[in-house]
């Protein structure tokens, strides 16, 4: 049994801060601000100018792919493609893998504002396939070994441009199929170990990752379920499956479906094909819808009616446009009350569109670390979107308009990390959030987002002791501050965390037989 002591900020619905709260055996025994005589005698922790908060939750994530690009490498933060050149070639001299991967690559970064070609990349890395994604996560640029490897599966594909080696749009999703299936399973597994530790360094006690990336009967979705399964240290992963066949979904007995790839409704910003209602400034570009809204409304219909939770990616306005009037199609359809809905990204909404999320209680998992992100700059948004950049991730209209949101990191867009999610969404001009919401966005609404509000994401009695501690209470520090806080420790079901150190095919082995 421990006493906590100190600034403990609950999350609950009324937001309150209480003196005490006290943990036995895993769970909140106790929240107040006169402490039982009962627990008198017990630990007790002193918080001192720290806070005490739920644990975070990543409410989107890409955890397999995000797993094996933190073991490879990272180039986001370099400044020209003449570092980023050296930065591979220094990591080709050490990496042992028969295929080399490196991501955050952006055009908007760099001094020479284009992407590496694969001709520079053949020049670095000849003998090996080498797969370059950039920041976005939705396009690449891969040398000539590697191609003559996907030509066959990608040749026929849109987005597919072997001149210059860059992928995007369905021909990125059959090389990223590809890349993934070419890892080794006990590899993978054990990236994955090491994400999951590096995220719970970060505060977070659980992961929505979206899965489904092309594997054989599809394994990597059953892999990260028995993973998820099989975790032992109290981190809690939960998987959307990215596909439109339903069936694949009920046959598992999953309860969600969606995400990204297969359940993404365009692409993005980055490469100009996020799909708008009215032209990109300049052109007749107006992005790419991938599917039809018939298409679309007939497949949320067949999952809503099978009791599933819908979600999808959509980032321009025509995308949210055709994610709303399909998930109003498929409520009014077949009316759920709790269907817990979402829209991934909704980073440039309708009217229309935000009164439909708002009356049929759609949720969306947003990214506050998009904002003023280096890799896809204002300067860049405002010159393609003009005027329309300025609307860009709207949360204080959501907020005003009743919509739940929920905020993830898009990993490995941009790495998880809560305490920048907290400072941007509060740091976001006329859009910005009180920190009580921001908070609750970052901790209490995802574990809401998948049914998991019972059990976790408030500090409540009753609910598991899944609870960090912050350098300082983020109710008293200068929004322009929030940034600075850091996090101390990380406490699951009342223990701090434990690494994840065993054979991970024995963690999975353990998922598997797990109910």
């Amino acid at each position: 049994m421990k006493v906590y002591e100190g600034a403990v900020l609950t999350c609950n619905e009324k937001d309150e801060v209480v003196r005490y709260l006290v943990e036995d055996g895993g769970k909140i025994v106790f929240t107040g601000d006169e402490l039982p005589e009962k627990y008198a005698a017990a630990t007790k922790i002193e918080l001192g100018e720290r806070a005490l908060i739920p644990s975070f939750t990543d409410s989107h994530i890409h955890f397999a792919s995000y797993a094996t690009f933190l073991a490879g490498l990272n180039v986001a933060d370099a400044k020209s493609n003449g570092e980023i050149l050296e930065m591979l070639r220094e990591f080709v001299k050490k990496c042992e893998d028969k295929l080399v991967i490196a991501f955050g690559a952006s055009p908007h970064s760099v001094e020479e504002k284009h992407f590496v070609t694969r001709e520079q990349l053949d020049e670095v890395c000849p003998e090996r396939p080498l797969f370059m994604v950039k920041y976005d996560g939705h396009t690449c640029v891969i040398n000539t070994k590697l191609l003559e490897l996907v030509r066959e599966k990608a040749q026929d594909l849109r987005g597919f441009h072997p001149e210059s080696g860059e992928m995007n749009q369905e021909a990125f999703f059959a090389v990223s199929d590809y890349v993934t299936n070419s890892v080794s399973i006990p590899k993978l597994l054990k990236n994955m170990q090491n994400a999951a530790d590096h995220m719970a360094s970060r505060g977070i006690g659980m992961i929505h990752t979206v899965s489904g990336v092309g594997f054989p009967l599809d394994m990597d979705v059953d892999m990260e379920n028995w993973f998820g399964k099989g975790l032992n240290n109290g981190l809690q992963l939960r998987v959307f499956f990215q596909t439109m066949d339903v069936k694949k979904v009920k046959r598992r007995g999953l309860p969600r479906i969606g995400g990204c790839f297969a359940t993404a409704l365009d692409g993005c910003f980055g490469s100009e094909d996020a799909a708008m209602l009215e032209p990109y400034e300049g052109t007749e570009n107006k992005g790419v819808l991938y599917y039809s809204d018939e298409k679309v409304a007939d497949f949320c219909k067949e999952a809503n009616r099978a009791g599933l939770q819908i979600e999808m990616h959509a980032i321009g306005d025509a995308a949210f446009d055709q994610a709303t009037k399909a998930l109003k199609a498929a409520l009014d359809d077949f009316p759920r009350e709790d269907h817990r809905h979402t829209i991934i990204h909704a980073c440039l909404p309708t009217e229309e569109g935000i009164r439909i999320c708002e009356e049929y209680k759609i949720g969306l998992a947003v990214q506050s670390a998009f904002i003023d992100w280096p890799q896809e700059p204002n300067d860049y948004l405002e010159r393609i979107l003009g005027s329309r950049a300025k609307k860009l991730n709207p949360f204080r209209t959501y907020a005003d308009h009743n919509i739940k949101m929920s905020v993830g990191s898009d990993g490995p867009c941009t790495d998880p990390d809560p305490i920048n999610w907290l400072y941007k969404a509060c740091n976001n001009g006329a859009e910005s959030l009180s920190v009580r919401e921001a908070l609750r966005m970052c901790t209490a609404n995802g574990y809401w987002q998948t049914f998991d509000e019972k059990e976790r994401g408030t500090l409540e009695v009753g609910k598991f002791a899944d609870m960090v501690i912050l350098s300082a209470n983020p109710y008293e520090t200068e929004t322009e501050k929030l940034g600075t806080l850091k996090v101390e420790r990380l406490f699951l079901g009342g223990k701090a965390y434990r690494p994840l150190s065993e054979n991970p095919i024995k963690q999975v082995v353990r998922g598997v037989f797990k109910k």
